[in-house]
């Protein structure tokens, strides 16, 4: 039989496993909302401090003067910042080679032997970021309000940003001994380690699927959710709350998760940055898929795109609210031609990931709507 000390070591042992996974205090707590409403943030002040370099800003550039000729008439080829001067251009491209490709320098997007040549397929990627970049700054401020986003929000001094995704290889109708596991129940870093179908993002970052748990009518003819469908509205909430490092009380209220007369402002934020994110991956990032190499894409063959932790990266807002493009008033402008918008998701590739396709009524819905 075991002595007392062995049932002591064997208690203090299941003691440490259970408490594993808890964090020890002291922590901070931020009302999100009304008391007694459970809507408090928690924030672990030590792993945020390891998080800060990882938020860190450089320091702006000394802002350029803007007499002299125009950039358009002193250089060719340049289509989108032509009307910055000569030396407001410089800066611009300074700036660029510093938040995106310091190692490099000009000749990760450059031909230095004709610097208006195209043949480099990173300087055709780097015009569109460009336009992407001004489109956010210009169009999305519902989003990213004055604050706006630059290169370096993204990229963090890296060639490629650290946060992007690509669509899954996903055999359909293939079974395995557990069964046809549909995209989920593989725990997925993408949705937090959760069973969740762990491709978040396809049907509500290309396609518009409606983001719904529950539906606002009563049963049969309200609620048509099924359980597959709540679960992919999951698994992008387990995806904005691991981009964030927040908890669903950011956005919501927990006695009423739908009603948007209780959720805090955040959710309406929320609301357009989805928006915002299908629409840079339409527009912007689907027609460069040709433009990239082959060992630059996913293994479907699909480019790169931008989701929550494209510009979050574990902060409740990007690089804590840093204030960067207020110094680059060439960002917050649109110039240059449009670019021509890419292909939603098809009905028939929605139905492929059992994703009813969003209703006439579903794409007009208002942020007071609730989903």
């Amino acid at each position: 039989m075991m002595n007392r000390q062995s049932l002591r070591l064997i208690g203090l042992g299941l003691l440490c496993t259970l408490l594993a996974a808890c964090e020890r205090p002291p922590v901070d707590t931020v009302q999100r909302g009304y008391r007694g409403t459970g809507m408090e943030q928690v924030y672990n002040p030590r792993l945020m401090a390891e998080q800060a370099a990882l938020h860190e800003t450089p320091a702006p550039l000394e802002p350029a003067s803007p007499d002299g000729p125009k950039a358009g008439q002193v250089y060719q080829n340049v289509k989108v910042l032509g009307d910055q001067s000569v030396a407001e251009f410089s800066r611009t491209m300074v700036a660029m080679t510093n938040w995106v490709s310091p190692k490099q320098g000009c000749v990760h997007c450059h031909n230095v032997q004709n610097f208006a040549d195209d043949s480099l397929y990173t300087k055709v990627v780097a015009r569109r970021m460009l336009q992407m970049t001004q489109k956010i700054n210009s169009d999305w401020q519902s989003h990213v309000a004055k604050t706006g986003v630059t290169c370096f929000t993204c990229h963090r001094g890296e060639p490629v940003p650290k946060e992007v995704w690509f669509q899954p290889l996903a055999p359909k109708g293939e079974n395995n001994f557990a069964g046809n596991l549909a995209g989920q129940n593989a725990p997925a870093a993408s949705v937090g380690l959760a069973s969740l179908p762990n491709d978040p993002f396809s049907a509500f970052l290309l396609g518009d699927a409606p983001i719904r748990v529950a539906g606002t009518q009563a049963l049969p003819d309200g609620n048509r959710q099924s359980i597959k469908q709540t679960e992919w509205t999951y698994s992008l909430m387990m995806h904005m709350s691991k981009s964030l490092n927040v908890n669903c009380t950011q956005c919501h209220n927990t006695r009423a998760f739908g009603e948007w007369d209780n959720s805090s402002p955040p959710r309406l934020s929320a609301w357009h940055g989805i928006r915002m994110a299908r629409e840079l991956n339409l527009e912007h990032m689907l027609p460069l898929t040709d433009t990239f190499p082959v060992a630059r894409l996913g293994p479907g063959g699909d480019v790169a795109k931008v989701n929550c932790a494209t510009c979050h990266q574990g902060a409740h807002k990007p690089l804590y609210g840093a204030e960067m493009a207020k110094h680059h008033p060439e960002l917050q402008v649109k110039t240059g031609p449009t670019p021509a918008a890419g292909t939603a998701l098809s009905t028939d590739d929605l139905k492929v990931l059992e994703v009813l396709p969003a209703t006439p009524a579903t794409m007009a819905a208002k942020p007071a709507t609730p989903g």
